[in-house]
């Protein structure tokens, strides 16, 4: 005769082995725990643009082609995707616990190797290793901060959710760029190691956490390559796709293209200058993310893709005026709209689930966010060579302005919510 035991609340996914007060004595408790997952997602996303203002200055130290630049770029948005794919609800079955602390021993591995990058095969495996861990880590990091929120605030995780990962953008970028400037002999040194430190902490401090998904069979079927979106989410994530898949083209956009056009096109010479754009363009996300954050999850929508149309518009006008100004200014609206059209998206799709599908459902969302982000920049990169870093920042400036449009149009024609 077997028997099997029903584990809820802070008690579920406990190791055996430990009592009730050792279990106690090692977890934190709801509130810190919503804190410190919050502090994981900046954490991680601090790390996924402090390398960007460093390829150029490794591209001369090592010496590769642009195109190769865009092959380092992409691959870690294709592993991440296969990641995801493989992974994304993985802890819905085993704990956002374990593969939290998993996932940031990865991040900081991926460190180690940018922080001794000294050949092209070093930056790819790098890039590689921080894509599977990015895969590990997002889905779960969204939905553990979605089931710690606080009882006396709902809705408060869809915002944060939102603004917490173009905060840790921007910082990324920003303290980077700055660090690269003032010492750029030991740069590698001081931002990567400092980074390594704070992953192996985050992996320690993730086991602090109170575990909110219980363990359940399937976990093995869970591993097989899918994408797989709850029924009850289905008919929102549909009506939130269009503007997903604009927003993160988006960022791709000014992730990919940004840096390159401030330094060769509008006069920005120094790292800090063109790590400005992405900090400009998702630090202003996180902002009205924030501001808007008591409109509908409609409402908010439509004034994101709108405004991601607009930027994006405003920026290829700067551009051909060779405006760094105006191009920073057309981030401020670019930024606007793709902070709010994400915080439209998450506030519409969150509260469909409950924990047990949560990771399955982010998951899709980032599978769908990283197709938009790293296809076109990564087409983008090669055409560059071929077209003219102008012509190329253009034609995908104009295909952004459709697609955004498209999406405006379609959500103001959708009534629901």
């Amino acid at each position: 005769m077997s028997t099997t035991s029903t584990r809820t609340g802070t008690d579920r996914g406990v190791e055996q082995g430990t009592t009730p007060t050792e279990r106690a004595r090692r977890r934190l408790g709801r509130g810190p725990g919503f804190v410190l997952a919050l502090a994981a997602v900046v954490a991680m996303m601090v790390g996924a643009s402090a390398p960007s203002p460093f390829y150029p200055v490794l591209q001369q130290e090592i010496g590769f082609s642009a195109g190769l630049m865009t092959t380092i770029f992409g691959v870690y948005a294709l592993a991440l995707l296969v990641t995801l794919l493989v992974t994304g609800s993985l802890s819905d079955h085993i704990g956002r616990r374990p593969v939290l602390a998993v996932g940031f021993l990865v991040l900081a591995a991926s460190m180690v190797g940018f922080w001794h990058s000294d050949s092209v095969a070093t930056l790819l495996v790098s890039r590689v290793v921080q894509g599977v861990a990015g895969g590990l880590l997002l889905s779960t990091m969204t939905a553990a901060v979605t089931d710690l929120e606080p009882v006396s605030r709902p809705g408060l995780a869809a915002t944060l959710n939102s603004v917490t990962p173009l905060f840790g953008l921007a910082a990324g970028a920003l303290l980077a760029g700055a660090v690269l400037d003032g010492n750029p002999g030991g740069a590698l040194t001081v931002v990567f190691a400092a980074l390594t430190a704070t992953y192996a902490l985050m992996a320690l401090g993730s086991l602090a956490l109170p575990e909110t998904s219980p363990r359940h069979e399937g976990w093995a079927r869970s591993l097989r390559p899918h994408i797989g979106i709850p029924a009850a989410a289905r008919p929102a994530f549909r009506r939130s796709a269009p503007a997903l898949f604009a927003g993160w083209a988006t960022g791709g956009l000014y992730l990919s293209l940004g840096a390159p056009i401030v330094g060769q096109l509008l006069g920005g010479r120094s790292h800090f200058a063109q790590g400005s754009v992405v900090a400009v363009l998702t630090g202003t996300g996180a902002v009205s993310s924030y501001l808007f954050r008591n409109r509908t999850p409609r409402q908010v929508t439509i004034y994101g893709t709108t405004m991601l149309a607009l930027g994006t518009a405003l920026t290829l006008v700067a551009l051909h005026a060779q405006s760094l100004p105006g191009f920073l200014l057309a981030a401020v609206v670019a930024g606007s709209g793709f902070g709010t059209s994400f915080l439209g998206i998450m506030r519409s799709i969150t509260p469909t689930v409950g924990p047990e599908q949560r990771g399955e459902l982010f998951s899709s969302v980032f599978v769908v966010s990283y197709l938009a982000f790293g296809l076109p920049a990564v087409a983008a990169g090669f055409a560059a060579p071929e077209l003219g870093l102008e012509t190329t920042a253009s034609v995908y400036g104009l295909v952004v302005v459709v697609l955004s449009g498209a999406a405006a149009l379609m959500r103001t024609f959708t009534t629901r919510e």
